[in-house]
C-alpha cells in the first residue's frame, strides 16, 4: 500500500518533432515539435485533464517545454525547467543522422551490444554521456522533488533515452526487453516515490518487448 506523502509523478516524453521524424540525433540540441507532436501533446493533456496537478516540470529543451505547457495549460499552472530532465548529451553528434553515428562508431555499437547489461550502464560512447551518467540526474530530480512536495502530484516533461534507461534502472525490463526506440512521443508513466523508494504504477506508450 502507498504511504499518502508519497509524491505522485506523471513523467512524459515530449511529442514528436521535425528532427524525430528526420531521423537525426537530439540530444541537448533542439528541434521544433511537428503538428502532429502538438496533436500528442493536446491528446495527452485531454487524458489527463482530470488529473490533479500541483506542480509542473520540464527539460528545458524547447521541445519538451512546448509539449508540458500543452498539457499544463487545462491546470493553469506554470512549467518549470531543469537541466536534470535533459535527453542524452550527443555531443559532436548531435544535429546528426542515425546512420551516420552507427556507421562511423560501428566497432563501438557493436562493442556495446555484445556486453552484459551491467557493464552496458558505465559504456561511454566518446563524446556523450552514459546511462549511468543520464539516470544519475533523473534520480536526483526525482529523489528531491520527492522530498520536497510529498502527497503531491507532478507533471514531468522529459525524453525518450532518460524514460528508458529509468525504467531499466528501475528493473521494469532489460535492454533487450526495452530496446531503443521503445518510449513513443507523447508517451507516459506514473511513478510514485518518498525520495527513497520508487514504484512505477502505469505505463502508457512504453513498447516493452
Amino acid at each position: 500500500m502507498i504511504n499518502d506523502n508519497y509524491c505522485i509523478f506523471y513523467i512524459v516524453r515530449h511529442g514528436e518533432t521535425k528532427w524525430n521524424v528526420e531521423g537525426k540525433l537530439q540530444g541537448h540540441a533542439d528541434s521544433p515539435l511537428t503538428e502532429k507532436g502538438i496533436t500528442q501533446a493536446k491528446i495527452l493533456g485531454e487524458k489527463l485533464k482530470n488529473t490533479r496537478f500541483d506542480l509542473a516540470f520540464s527539460s528545458d529543451s524547447l521541445r519538451a517545454y512546448k509539449t508540458a505547457e500543452i498539457i499544463a495549460l487545462e491546470h493553469k499552472i506554470a512549467v518549470k525547467t531543469t537541466q536534470l530532465l535533459r535527453e542524452r548529451s550527443f555531443g559532436k553528434w548531435e544535429g546528426k543522422n542515425y546512420s551516420v553515428f552507427s556507421n562511423e562508431l560501428k566497432h563501438l555499437v557493436d562493442k556495446f551490444l555484445s556486453m552484459s547489461d551491467e557493464k552496458k550502464k558505465s559504456f561511454k560512447y566518446p563524446d556523450m554521456e552514459s546511462d549511468e551518467e543520464i539516470v544519475a540526474r533523473f534520480i536526483t530530480f526525482l529523489r528531491e522533488t520527492a522530498v520536497a512536495y510529498p502527497g503531491k502530484r507532478i507533471l514531468v516533461v522529459t525524453h525518450g533515452a532518460m524514460m528508458r534507461i529509468l525504467l531499466i534502472h528501475l528493473g521494469l525490463g532489460t535492454y533487450e526487453e526495452i530496446p531503443p526506440n521503445a518510449v513513443d512521443n507523447g508517451a507516459y508513466m506514473q511513478l510514485q516515490s518518498d525520495g527513497v523508494e520508487f514504484f512505477i504504477r502505469e505505463t502508457e506508450g512504453i513498447n516493452k518487448h
